[in-house]
This record gives C-alpha cells, structure tokens and sequence, in this order.
C-alpha cells in the first residue's frame, strides 16, 4: 500500500498554536502513522493472499494483532488530516454549515460552548460529522483513534485532544486550546466537507 503524507493545507501562523507544535504533530506523529499504516498493509499482504488463514484466532494471533493494528494506524491517519484539513482560517463561522448548527443548536455559542466540552470530556477526539443514517449533523468523541466512531458517518471538524495537540503551548489548559482552535478555524474548508459529506446518502 502506497499512501502519500498530505502536506499542511495552510503557511500562516496559527494562534495560540507554535510552529514546533505543528511540526511535531504533522511531520513526527501524522507522518509516523503513515508510515505504520503501509507497513501493516505490508504485513496483511501473506494473509491476502491466503497464508497463514488456520492461525486466526480472536485471543491472539498475527492476524487480529495487525487488524487491532491497522484501524488504529489508518483512523490515525485520516482523523489527523482531517483536523489539519480545516485549520489555518480566520475563525469566523460562515457559510451552509454555520447555518445548519445555528438550526440545531441555536445561537452558535450552543454549539461551541457543547463542542467544547466534548472536548473537555473526551480522551482523544471530539468530531462533529453528517451522520448518513440519521441525515443529520452529530457531535461523536473517541478515547482512541479506533474508539468512538460511528459508522456511515463522515468527520467535518475533527479536534484533536490528545495532550500532544497542545501541551508545549497551553500546559493543562486544554480549554484555552479549544478556544484558540476554534479562532484558526477555517470555515471554508469545513464548508466544503460539509456540502461533499451532503451528497453522500445511506446505502441500507
């Protein structure tokens, strides 16, 4: 499996969050998942093609250690370009999805005041998705890149919350981090998530 890194989508300093930060996050931790999810696939390659399929067993064995693995390596991947994805704006809520949260919750503040302890709440992730089956927009948290998800559900704004997303700038003031997020947040780019998540409908 060849999988490309996909560079940062913005150049401007962000607030609140320090270049070495980002390079840490992106160029170390994002780039260490990519690199652990082609060498899985790598390793899935004999059982592919048939080999080894007797050994299979749920307590332990080769296989279920690499698919334990492989959704923790690939959520790893996705979920962090998706964070990296919407960040870099000038944090100002615009567009169709503004209006949509403003439908849902009410004043926007509803909704970064609930997202934001999500955040608070959750261990790893806090994702407001389009939920496919429901049609609707849902705020998801996950402990673990491969806990807490939903499936049928596409991430719009993914917050990292590991300790690595903020500790060097804010200490333990996560909340502080969610704040400044949310000021480098750019809504163009989670707008467009948002109309493409749109046209995806459920399938069952």
């Amino acid at each position: 499996m060849k999988y490309e890194p996909k560079p940062l989508p913005f150049k401007k300093a962000l607030i609140g969050i320090s270049e070495k930060t980002m390079a840490i996050h992106h160029d170390k931790l994002y780039q260490g998942y990519v690199n652990k999810m082609q060498e899985i696939a790598e390793k899935l390659t004999a059982f592919e093609k048939g080999e080894g399929l007797d050994t299979a067993n749920q307590t332990y064995s080769a296989l279920r250690a690499l698919k334990d693995g492989e959704t923790f390596a690939v959520n790893g991947v996705y979920l962090h370009e998706y964070y990296f994805n919407i960040l870099g704006g000038g944090g100002k809520p615009s567009g169709a999805l503004a209006d949509a949260l403003a439908e849902k919750y009410g004043p926007l503040d509803n909704f970064l005041n609930y997202f934001k302890a999500c955040g608070i709440a959750a261990r790893g992730w806090a994702v407001l998705c389009w939920d496919t089956h429901g049609a609707d927009l849902q705020i998801y948290t996950g402990d673990a890149h491969n806990q807490g998800g939903v499936w049928g559900a596409i991430p719009i704004i993914v917050l990292d919350v590991y300790e690595h997303a903020y500790f060097i700038d804010y200490g333990s003031d996560r909340a502080k981090y969610i704040d400044d997020y949310f000021q480098n947040l750019n809504w163009d780019a989670a707008n467009a998530v948002y109309a493409m998540a749109r046209q995806i409908k459920r399938t069952v």
